[in-house]
């Protein structure tokens, strides 16, 4: 290579970075501008909440400001899903960025000017309605991203496609919908999406903060149901009778040796939690039959077919060692969700940039589970969280995620629109 060639390389090299720490510097102006806004939507959807698939006035929200933006924009995706569309102006790659939209059946006891008091019907009840989880902040922060990337348009580097998603929490009863009914109906298809990023707002991770891992970061997420049938008898004779309680509770206690004693949580935490055991009408009869319910997580795919492999035989052979039966079902409704390495290896700079020095750490794999997973399917993924805890709270005293004291300092949502816009123009870079 010649000294001419050396030179006008190098020209091009300098030119290429000072273009990205200009598009770096108009992210950051925007963003900080627009929090104003980002709040405010925030506020107003926290203010009326949804329940999955019940998303009807927040995707009418969304699809509205969109539209404004002269983005793309198609309804009606899983139910009350919305996607916007923004070509840019410069050649480049499909990047998805997902916000989930729905609200829990919780009564929100925060005391904060925009305090949820809405009521929805649920399997059949009429229960209060809580943004109890943080979604309201994912839409917001999506918003802001939408208006800050359609104000760059001309420079976008390819096409960005703008995931509002219902249903994270899971649909109620038999219905479909979440991420596997986006991913079934076509979000990750046409155009077909390089790569996809999301983000979650945590009540514990100081404000201004964003955390990561690599591989696998959030737990698969299974419920089961262990159905047993005994003997019904008088109260006063057990003897007549095959008691399914009595099996129930033996059924329970070896479930946890399962975790305590067979799986190899070296490789990977396992959880499995009984959160329900109905049986019974009286006091005085012993009933004929009794039903488990409860939720597994693991963090390993071989070692989730494993523990399904070892409830099954737990249950049935406890259920037999009484004369009675245990019949397993165990539904899959969430998978492990996986940052692909290479992925975050590659943009783990943007978030440095949004957030700032010092201010982007690994975290621990957690048991949690989330349907973002189902994108990951289709193209590298990459999900981190966002500090929503205000500066000097102790994180073991913050509210939990899906409780009525649930709360979050919303005064640096832009750090998410930054991160999720420098991952946009980051993208492209090879």
């Amino acid at each position: 290579m010649n000294r001419s060639s050396t030179i006008l390389i190098t020209l091009l090299l300098s030119s290429l970075s000072l273009q990205a720490q200009d598009f770096q510097a108009q992210i950051a102006q925007k963003a900080t501008a627009l929090l104003p806004k980002v709040i405010e939507w925030r506020r107003y959807l926290h203010e009326h909440p949804e329940l999955s698939n019940r998303e009807t006035k927040t995707a009418e929200y969304v699809a509205a400001h969109l539209r404004s933006l002269g983005i793309e924009v198609q309804t009606g995706i899983a139910k009350t899903g919305v996607v916007g569309l923004l070509k840019g102006g410069k050649p480049g790659p499909v990047v998805a960025l997902r916000a989930d939209m729905d609200a829990l059946p919780v009564l929100e006891k925060a005391d904060v000017p925009f305090k949820s008091t809405v009521t929805a019907e649920y399997l059949g009840q009429t229960v209060p309605v809580m943004h109890a989880c943080g979604h309201d902040s994912h839409v917001a922060i999506l918003m802001g991203t939408a208006e800050v990337l359609a104000a760059m348009k001309k420079d976008i580097p390819g096409t960005v496609k703008f995931i509002f998603q219902p249903a994270e929490e899971g649909p109620p009863g038999t219905e479909e919908g979440g991420a596997p009914l986006m991913v079934k109906e076509g979000v990750m298809e046409n155009p077909v999406v390089d790569a996809i990023f999301g983000l979650h707002i945590s009540s514990s991770i100081e404000i201004g903060k964003i955390q990561y891992k690599q591989g696998a970061m959030m737990a698969s997420s299974d419920w089961f149901t262990i159905a047993i049938k005994g003997k019904p008898s008088h109260g006063s004779s057990p003897w007549n009778s095959i008691d399914p309680i009595v099996v129930g509770t033996q059924i329970i206690n070896g479930l946890q040796t399962i975790v305590s004693r067979q799986a190899n949580i070296v490789d990977a935490p396992v959880v499995i939690t009984v959160g329900k055991f109905h049986s019974g009408v009286r006091s005085n009869i012993i009933p004929e039959e009794a039903l488990l319910e409860g939720t597994i997580r693991t963090l390993d795919s071989k070692m989730q077919t494993d523990v399904h492999e070892r409830i099954r035989r737990t249950a049935t052979k406890i259920a037999e060692a009484s004369n009675a039966q245990a019949t397993v079902t165990i539904d899959k409704k969430t998978l492990v969700t996986f940052n692909d390495s290479a992925l975050v290896s590659r943009m783990l700079p943007s978030l440095q940039k949004a957030a700032g020095s010092g201010k982007v750490s690994i975290m621990n794999w957690v048991t949690g589970a989330e349907d973002f997973s189902f994108y990951g399917t289709k193209a590298p993924a990459f999900f981190f969280y966002l500090g929503g805890m205000p500066k000097g709270k102790d994180p073991k005293q913050a509210p939990s995620h899906h409780t009525p004291d649930f709360y979050i300092d919303d005064s640096m949502l832009d750090v998410g629109v930054k991160a999720f816009c420098n991952l946009v123009f980051d993208y492209k870079k090879k």
